[in-house]
């Protein structure tokens, strides 16, 4: 069986649906998915053994200059992919318009979530199978769900697997043992206030731990570099492709980050991970798998899932917290102390198993 999978984006919604092939490549032998995902993240799905083609898209590149997209005809050698190849079903498990949109130059019957279930109802209109997913529940599960449905199989029991190998992914052994540090994300709201992370790297330092900081920008660059000035067992990674950071994070003894596409990447390579939710809800949309410890902030307002913080400090906030450099402050819930002692609880379980 020869299936069409249409997930182009994000990061984390990318791995999030990787389990799910898992899922169908035990229940149908012989399975084959070709999968249409943003050309920046096309490395991924190719990770998975289910995943006989990736189709690069472009859509956020292209929708920048229509004209330039027409004259050097990738729109069109996408399109005449799509209806050249022949697929017994389509699978839109992105639930957007956009990713609708894409089905029409297949010829295969096409199937997605129904108008109460999609992220965007109007998406359901362009589907042949409509299929209902409760919310409320994590993003793995849902697709893992849309699939069961989809293909006609019992959903299996447990959590699901990522069907990737770190062991594959990683480096050969060599060198320190380090701690990965994913201090880079999207809202301003999500990030861990760099005060925070500085004093963790010193804890981890002091007690003989490597420290290693990506970065994908010059803002998270500069970051990084002040979050290891003058700390000999921190060093500032240098600028990686996301296959090199993937050997990057399996080849970590364990992995503190925010919410983030770079902490679902660890949860897929099964490392340890402590994860840092503020705003947003983890029980949703936080690292799925084995050893993944979510902290989650008890402030007031939180999660709020806003990009922009609304809360008003009040005069005992004024008196215990550095307003410049304690930002947002639910996350001062989750202070260097309290993380710090989590880490070194998931480190010590994971030596003893």
């Amino acid at each position: 069986m020869r299936v069409l999978l249409i997930k182009t984006s994000s990061l984390g919604d990318v791995i999030h649906t990787l389990p799910a092939l898992t899922d169908a490549a035990r229940a149908i032998p012989g399975i084959q998915f070709d999968w249409v995902v943003e050309e920046g993240f096309a490395e991924i799905p190719a990770w998975h053994p289910a995943v006989a083609h990736v189709i690069p898209v472009a859509i956020r590149r292209w929708r920048k200059n229509l004209w330039q997209t027409l004259r050097s005809g990738e729109w069109r050698r996408f399109k005449r992919r799509l209806r050249e190849a022949r697929y017994d079903l389509v699978i839109d498990a992105q639930g957007l318009v956009k990713s609708a949109l894409l089905t029409r130059y297949t010829k295969a019957p096409v199937v997605g979530l129904d108008r109460d279930s999609a992220r965007e109802p109007l998406a359901s209109r362009f589907y042949d199978r409509r299929y209902p997913v409760a919310w409320g529940q994590h993003a793995v599960e849902r697709v893992r769900q849309l699939f069961a449905q989809a293909l006609d199989y019992p959903l299996p029991e447990g959590v699901g697997n990522y069907g990737l190998n770190r062991a594959q992914l990683a480096d050969a052994p060599g060198g320190a043992p380090y701690l990965l540090f994913l201090h880079g994300t999207t809202w301003d709201t999500k990030h861990w206030p760099e005060k925070y992370w500085r004093e963790l790297a010193e804890r981890a330092c002091d007690h003989g731990w490597h420290v290693r900081l990506p970065w994908g920008n010059p803002t998270e660059k500069a970051r990084a570099e002040r979050i290891a000035e003058g700390l000999e067992k921190a060093a500032v990674l240098p600028k990686l492709s996301l296959a090199g950071m993937a050997k990057v994070v399996a080849g970590a003894r364990a992995c503190v980050a925010v919410d983030t596409g770079l902490g679902h990447l660890a949860a897929a390579l099964d490392v340890p991970t402590l994860s840092l939710y503020g705003p947003t809800n983890p029980g949703f949309t936080g690292a799925y798998g084995r050893s993944q410890i979510h902290l989650g902030s008890d402030f007031p307002c939180a999660p709020c899932l806003k990009k922009t913080c609304a809360y008003k400090p009040t005069a005992e906030d004024l008196r215990l917290f550095d307003l410049e450099r304690e930002q947002p402050l639910c996350f001062t819930r989750l202070n260097p102390q309290r993380v710090a002692t989590q880490l070194e609880a998931l480190l010590l379980t994971e030596d003893i198993h």
